[in-house]
C-alpha cells in the first residue's frame, strides 16, 4: 500500500503512539487527519500535513462526522482515504476485589467502550468509505492497523478491564480481515509491550527501572517512533493481513 499521496486517519493523535504515528506518516507524504478529544487537541503538536478533528471514538455519530471530514479533505486534495490507525485508548488499574470494594462496573464498561468499541467504530465507518475507493495495482482499497497490548495475552494484576478490552482487539483482527477481504481492505494489529508514553511519565524512577529490567532485550522501554515504524511496515507490506504482531522485546508479563 502506497503511503505518499494518500489520506490517513489516526486516533489518539494528540499524544503518545498516535502523535508519533501521525508525524511519521506526514513525513512520508501522507495527509493525516488526527482524531482525539477536544481538550487533548488543544495541546497537540503542530505538524505540517496534519489536521485534527475532535472525535469521541465511543460515539458512532461523532466517528461518522470525523470520517466525513477526512473524506472531504481526501476529495479536495485528491488523496484517497486508504489508511486508518487506531491508537486511542486508556489503561486504568483496578483489582476485581480490593480494600475499596468490587471493581466499579462503570469503569470496566468505560475501558471496553474506548479501547474495543471505539476501535470497532472507527474501523467500521472508515472501512465503509474506503470500500468505495478505486483499487490499487494489488487490488487494495485500504488498510487498518489496530492497537492491542501484550496485556491482551498476559494481563497483570489490576488489568482485568484493560486486558479484556485489548484481548477483544486481538480476537477481532482475523475476523475483521476476513470480513473486509472482499473489499480489498487489510486489517492488522500491533500489540506493544511497555512503551515510553505520557501514561508512564508520572511513574517513579524505581518503577521505571524495574519495567526496563523486565524486558529481555533490548532492556528498555519501547519508543513511540518504533511503533510508528512498525505501523508503516504493516501498511507497506501487502501480504500482511489478519496478523497480530507483538512489539515487546521478548517480554512476557509477570503477574505484577
Amino acid at each position: 500500500m502506497q503511503i505518499t499521496d494518500t489520506t490517513a486517519i489516526v486516533t489518539g493523535a494528540a499524544s503518545g503512539l498516535g502523535a508519533a504515528t501521525t508525524a511519521h506518516l506526514a513525513s512520508l507524504g501522507a495527509r493525516v487527519v488526527g482524531f482525539d478529544l477536544e481538550q487533548s487537541i488543544a495541546s497537540a503538536p503542530s505538524v505540517d500535513g496534519v489536521s485534527y478533528v475532535a472525535v469521541d471514538v465511543t460515539d458512532p455519530e461523532a466517528v461518522t462526522r470525523g470520517v466525513d471530514a477526512a473524506i472531504a479533505i481526501a476529495s479536495d486534495e485528491d488523496r484517497p482515504l486508504r489508511i486508518v490507525i487506531n491508537c486511542a485508548g486508556i489503561a486504568p488499574s483496578a483489582r476485581i476485589v480490593s480494600r475499596k470494594g468490587v471493581h466499579d462496573p462503570r469503569l470496566f464498561a468505560k475501558v471496553v467502550d474506548i479501547n474495543l468499541n471505539g476501535t470497532f467504530n472507527v474501523l467500521a465507518f472508515a472501512a465503509e468509505r474506503m470500500a468505495a475507493n478505486e483499487p490499487d495495482a494489488e487490488g487494495q482499497r485500504g488498510v487498518v492497523i489496530n492497537t492491542a497490548s501484550v496485556a491482551g495475552y498476559e494481563g497483570q494484576i489490576g488489568q482485568v478491564a484493560y486486558a479484556a478490552s485489548k484481548g477483544g482487539v486481538i480476537s477481532m483482527t482475523i475476523a475483521a480481515a476476513r470480513d473486509l477481504a472482499q473489499h480489498g481492505i487489510r486489517v492488522n494489529t500491533i500489540a506493544p509491550g511497555v512503551v515510553e508514553t505520557p501514561m508512564l511519565a508520572t511513574v517513579s524512577d524505581e518503577f521505571r527501572d524495574a519495567l526496563e529490567a523486565s524486558v529481555p532485550f533490548p532492556s528498555r522501554l519501547a519508543r513511540p517512533d518504533e511503533y510508528a515504524a512498525l505501523a508503516t511496515f504493516l501498511i507497506s507490506h501487502d501480504y500482511m493481513n489478519g496478523e497480530v504482531v507483538r512489539m515487546d522485546g521478548a517480554l512476557r508479563m509477570a503477574p505484577r
